[in-house]
């Protein structure tokens, strides 16, 4: 009994709370915060998967990005915005348009990483298309190789205005 005395003691344990963000657009130019909570839908498109470790991190039960109302989901025709890391592959670059053609309107696209922005370590490869920005418009940018989880975070908040 007295390990379930020290849970109800202890509580929920999480990062503080990070400021809330500059205004509406503070992230990166993104047209103003949606309503509610918003719906991301992860694409990789060719990174190295660093991203991928930070964005789980930010996911996790330490910095528990849920309770800014953000949350992954498995569908874009359920997403409100696309998190979308790596540079884009030749292979890579019709799907991500079709994701993008397939997430319904009012839409953001999030380049998570350096490589995203501009191929990074990649650039000038033969299997790289280029970098998000040449494929389909972005809305938020989270600069980094790969980016804390804290940055993430305090970038997709400024979709919820949380």
């Amino acid at each position: 009994m007295s390990v379930l005395r020290k849970i109800l003691r202890t509580g929920r344990v999480a990062e503080p709370e990070l400021p809330a963000p500059a205004g509406e657009g503070a992230a990166g130019g993104a047209p103003g915060p949606l309503a509610g909570s918003v719906q991301l839908r992860h694409i990789d498109a060719g990174s190295c998967n660093g991203c991928e470790l930070e964005i789980g991190s930010a996911f996790g039960p330490v910095y528990d990005a849920e309770r800014y109302g953000l949350r992954l989901v498995a569908s874009p025709r359920h997403a409100d915005a696309l998190l979308v890391t790596g540079p884009v592959t030749r292979n890579m670059a019709d799907p991500l348009r079709a994701v993008f053609e397939a997430t319904p309107n009012p839409k953001r696209v999030v380049a998570v990483g350096d490589c995203a922005l501009s191929c990074g370590v990649f650039a000038g490869g033969h299997g790289v298309e280029g970098a998000v920005g040449d494929i389909v418009p972005v809305d938020v940018e989270v600069p980094g190789c790969p980016p804390t989880p804290e940055a993430l975070i305090a970038a997709l908040r400024g979709l919820t205005g949380r």
